[in-house]
């Protein structure tokens, strides 16, 4: 047996040629360290979501038991996360979207129940699902300008790169009009956690100057060790107490501190708790306008991440396209479907899996790295809270610097590409919805092409997406009306 032929025959082999790892110009473990520093960068959504989904009482006086919503939270991500890397063989993870169950939270359990909430995402991912498998998504992704998917690209790196500084505390609100936000504690970086951020920053940044592999994961580890020393000696605690008491050097979500406990068992009693009851509750026009936001908000939310991370890995043809596009959109609606079916919100792409991709990930063997990793957290919750987010917030930094790059690819001298554009890049990380900024580049080229004697060279669907997000901005005085 020749040497070529052992290889067709080793399972490293198979694994390569269904996962086109070697196609890629990738490597198992490029790919393994990827899908682990993707979790990483992930994990903080097993805290995450339960906080949001937690403080929300619906009209019933109803709330979520965090305990719970972390199991399913966990469950729900691990199990997307490996469906979406063995169908379409892409290194995106999946996990609750931070938009969309902050509206539920806030906007939606104020009419109806929480498993009525959840009957709505469960609608909503119903309809993305319709739309891919028809091949309507595909044709309202083909009608974005390739300035416009490049424009969003940028824009994700910004958000990234700006949730990660705010979460770390580096950026922070001032409570005051002007201006809104600042450096730090009053103009200073004055905690310990916040300087554990630049520290960790810095290490990720020499080592990737240096073309060190496995940069961010080596920075993330250290400064995640630096961290426990830290809390071990000084004992700094959580920023907000059990009583409520602020503790302006603490930590943010995560206190590092080694458990003493690692292992937990799950509670999956969320799971086919969800109810399409809403509709009789508030009626069919107010149950529906909340299905068109949830809609809108997964729909370009997730075709945005798409865009950015494809061409952030190398992934996107000219026209912004990757493989297998059409699976990766059902498969999405899939996730907005699992994420009502458990309580834990829609599932959707995860901006974060740009980690795992700045890392080596070029393949879904990355996902299944990810995966199982957020299958185990739902027994080992203690473990992935270590990780503080403080630390793991560099990381984010470090890629939306990477996307930010793409901005060369786009004609600055045309002014009516340039407005969309930059309004699309602005106005993400500024609302921090990436829906509200590809509607803010949408509208905006569609009018400033439109009036420029350039209609032409907008495509159909595009006036009609465009039209769209502007009753999507207007959603609020819509639903006065409604109501």
């Amino acid at each position: 047996m020749t040497a070529a032929q052992n290889q067709r025959t080793r399972p490293e082999g198979r694994v390569s040629r269904f996962f086109e790892i070697a196609a890629r110009g990738s490597t198992v473990g490029a790919e393994v360290r990827g899908g682990l520093v993707t979790f990483v960068a992930m994990a903080y959504i097993v805290i995450l979501n339960p906080i949001i989904l937690s403080g929300g009482t619906d009209v019933a006086g109803n709330s979520l038991n965090f305990g719970q919503l972390g199991a399913v939270t966990a469950l729900t991500a691990g199990v997307m996360t490996i469906l979406f890397g063995l169908v379409t063989r892409l290194p995106f993870a999946f996990a609750a979207g931070l938009g969309i169950n902050s509206f539920l939270a806030v906007g939606v359990v104020g009419q109806v129940t929480w498993p009525e909430a959840m009957g709505l995402v469960v609608i909503n991912g119903l309809l993305i699902v319709l739309l891919a498998a028809t091949g309507l998504r595909k044709l309202v992704f083909d009608a974005v300008p390739l300035a416009l998917k490049t424009a969003i690209t940028v824009g994700i790196g910004v958000f990234i790169a700006f949730i990660g500084l705010v979460d770390a505390g580096f950026v922070t609100a001032t409570g005051v009009g002007s201006p809104p936000v600042g450096l730090g504690t009053g103009g200073s970086i004055a905690t310990v956690p916040t300087l554990l951020f630049v520290v960790t920053l810095l290490i990720s940044a020499v080592l990737m100057v240096r073309r060190v592999r496995g940069a961010i994961l080596i920075g993330l580890v250290a400064g995640t060790i630096l961290a426990v020393l830290v809390e071990a000696i000084w004992n700094l605690g959580p920023r907000v107490g059990t009583d409520g008491d602020i503790n302006g050097q603490g930590w943010g979500l995560t206190v590092p501190e080694l458990p003493g406990n690692l292992v937990s068992v799950p509670d999956l009693s969320l799971l086919g708790q969800f109810s399409f009851g809403s509709f009789e509750r508030i009626g069919v026009l107010a149950a529906t306008m909340l299905v068109f936001t949830l809609l809108f908000t997964n729909f370009f939310d997730a075709m945005g991440t798409f865009t950015g991370l494809s061409r952030e890995a190398g992934l996107a043809d000219a026209k912004g396209d990757f493989p297998r596009l059409r699976s990766a959109l059902i498969v999405e609606g899939v996730g907005a479907v699992a994420g009502g079916a458990t309580s834990s919100s829609s599932n959707t792409v995860f901006i974060e899996s740009g980690a795992g991709i700045g890392e080596g990930a070029r393949t879904g063997l990355a996902n299944l790295v990810t995966g199982a990793l957020f299958l185990l957290a739902m027994f080992f919750t203690p473990v992935t809270t270590i990780v503080p987010t403080e630390v793991a917030s560099a990381s984010l930094v470090v890629v939306g610097a990477l996307m930010m790059s793409q901005i060369r690819h786009i004609d600055m001298g045309d002014f009516a590409v340039l407005l969309p554009v930059f309004l699309a890049i602005i106005v993400m990380p500024l609302t921090y919805s990436i829906a509200n900024g590809i509607g803010a580049g949408f509208v905006s080229w569609v009018i400033v092409h439109a009036f420029a004697g350039r209609a032409r060279e907008i495509k159909p669907l595009l006036w009609i997406v465009a039209a769209g997000f502007v009753i999507y901005f207007a959603r609020g005085p819509i639903e006065a009306l409604l109501g």
